[in-house]
């Protein structure tokens, strides 16, 4: 016959039972606080590599005329950022029409001008023209047209389930309508140079990137999607800084992204910040990088304390830790 255990050890035994569950429990809710289930891998080289680097060499080189234009990539993936140099003798300006957006370039000095070129996440892969526009100090202008292609880009799938009451944000109408209003928010094209040498750090010094770039989204089961940048491991109130100097543009709260900071970087770069608790800056302010903007939160259309980030580049959003890899003059 087993001995009746004593008080004491079945009081033992109780708390411990009572921890284990506590600790799974812990866990379950942690798992429901994200947005994305399961997470996928991220690839170890979409991690961005913030300390600067020399000017590398140029992938290509193609001299019209007078002028020489140096392209720093082969091609551009859907959804990723080029960088391009042109340069000539008493060169005043220069002017790029990309997949039908107009962005004008910013002076290096010396004769030369950089500029970028992005492609969306959705651009149908194969090759498309370049045009330059080119004027001189004499009154003389220069066309040139070069090809660049778009290649294929590689993204994930994800199932995001979205309960309670912000269930109802899993609407496409929902959605249009806040890409519509952002659409609005990257329009002015900013005739000048914010970010400095240091270029451009994470949102979260240090911080670990969560859920992809571009991933296919099948929310609740049905609506499609994409995810427009990337998220951040972070916790509540936890303190978002600027990622490069710039003006914030825009403040306020949107439907998905909550508690929201656009900032201006200057020819046709935009960060963005999301899911914000508080929000310590105002539109038109000026920031420096490292500057707080605000504190993470549970807003918009997550379902807990939750980070998300955008970079967008002459209108399109694009991969922000490949942007964070570019060399930037």
């Amino acid at each position: 016959m087993m001995p009746t255990p004593s008080p004491l050890r079945r009081w033992t035994v109780a708390l411990i039972a009572l921890c284990i569950l506590c600790t799974l429990l812990g866990g379950l809710m942690l798992t429901a606080a994200q947005e994305v289930t399961p997470t996928p891998a991220i690839p170890a080289d979409a991690t961005p590599t913030i300390t600067p680097v020399p000017r590398p060499l140029p992938v290509s080189t193609q001299v019209v005329e007078a002028a020489t234009v140096e392209f720093f990539f082969a091609e551009i993936p859907q959804g990723g950022t080029g960088l391009f140099y042109v340069n000539a003798a008493n060169l005043q300006g220069v002017q790029a029409v990309f997949l039908d957006h107009t962005s004008e370039l910013w002076s290096a000095g010396n004769d030369g001008f950089y500029g970028f070129l992005s492609a969306s996440m959705e651009q149908t892969p194969r090759q498309y023209d370049l045009d330059l526009l080119l004027w001189y100090a004499d009154g003389t202008r220069q066309s040139i047209q070069l090809p660049v292609t778009v290649s294929l880009g590689q993204f994930l799938r994800q199932d995001v389930n979205i309960t309670g009451d912000k269930a109802y944000l899993v609407d496409p109408t929902i959605e249009r309508a806040e890409l519509a209003r952002l659409d609005g928010v990257f329009a002015p094209f900013t005739l000048e140079h914010f970010w400095d040498e240091q270029g451009f750090d994470l949102p979260i010094p240090g911080g670990e990137l969560t859920s992809a770039f571009g991933a296919f989204r099948t929310f609740n089961g049905s609506m499609q999607s994409r995810h427009t940048g990337w998220d951040l491991k972070a916790s509540l109130g936890q303190p978002i800084l600027a990622a490069a100097d710039g003006k914030v543009a825009f403040t306020g709260t949107l439907e998905i992204r909550g508690g929201f900071v656009a900032v201006d970087h200057g020819y046709g770069v935009y960060s963005t910040y999301s899911h914000f608790q508080q929000v310590h800056v105002t539109q038109g302010q000026s920031i420096v990088q490292g500057q707080v903007l605000g504190t993470v939160g549970a807003t918009g259309r997550t379902s807990g304390p939750h980070f998300h980030w955008e970079i967008a580049v002459n209108g399109v959003f694009v991969d922000a830790a490949q942007f964070l890899n570019l060399w930037k003059p």
